[in-house]
């Protein structure tokens, strides 16, 4: 279930509203491409890993990062408030005149980081290589989506 939901958040969806929108609207499409991956990728994303994170902190010890510790679930609850933050502003951006992009380069970036600092993991299970690659995605895509912003 993890997989689909990250496959869809990160590729599938922001792929079909981006298509949707550029052929009932028109726009860049770096823009328009990078906005709704803004959204879903970050905004969607992240929320629902926050979410995720402070009720279940277990499911990102011991299911993503592999640590039995139950003293790192503290860690996990203040990371789902940081996730949280990010996320409902990726949210909001797209429809707060003068936020657009802008508003999810902080999530995108942080997104960015995880995914290069995993590249490097020995031993990712599935859950964890597909977090890895869709992350570094999102990071792109809202990077190509600023980057056409400031052309345009």
């Amino acid at each position: 279930m993890y997989i689909l939901l990250v496959l869809l958040q990160t590729l599938v969806l922001p792929l079909v509203s981006g298509i949707i929108h550029l052929a009932v609207a028109g726009g860049s499409p770096l823009v328009v491409l990078g906005l709704w991956w803004a959204f879903w990728g970050v905004g969607t994303r992240l929320t629902v890993v926050g979410i995720s994170q402070l009720t279940n902190p277990a499911r990102t010890t011991k299911g993503i990062l592999g640590i039995e510790d139950h003293a790192a679930e503290l860690v996990v609850h203040e990371l789902a408030f940081a996730n949280l933050s990010m996320g409902l502003v990726g949210l909001v951006a797209p429809f707060v005149p003068g936020w657009g992009i802008l508003g999810a380069v902080p999530g995108a970036i942080y997104l960015g980081m995880a995914g290069f600092r995993h590249i490097a993991k020995q031993g990712k299970n599935t859950e964890e290589t597909v977090a890895t690659w869709t992350d570094l995605l999102v990071f792109v895509m809202v990077a190509l989506g600023v980057i056409g912003a400031l052309i345009a």
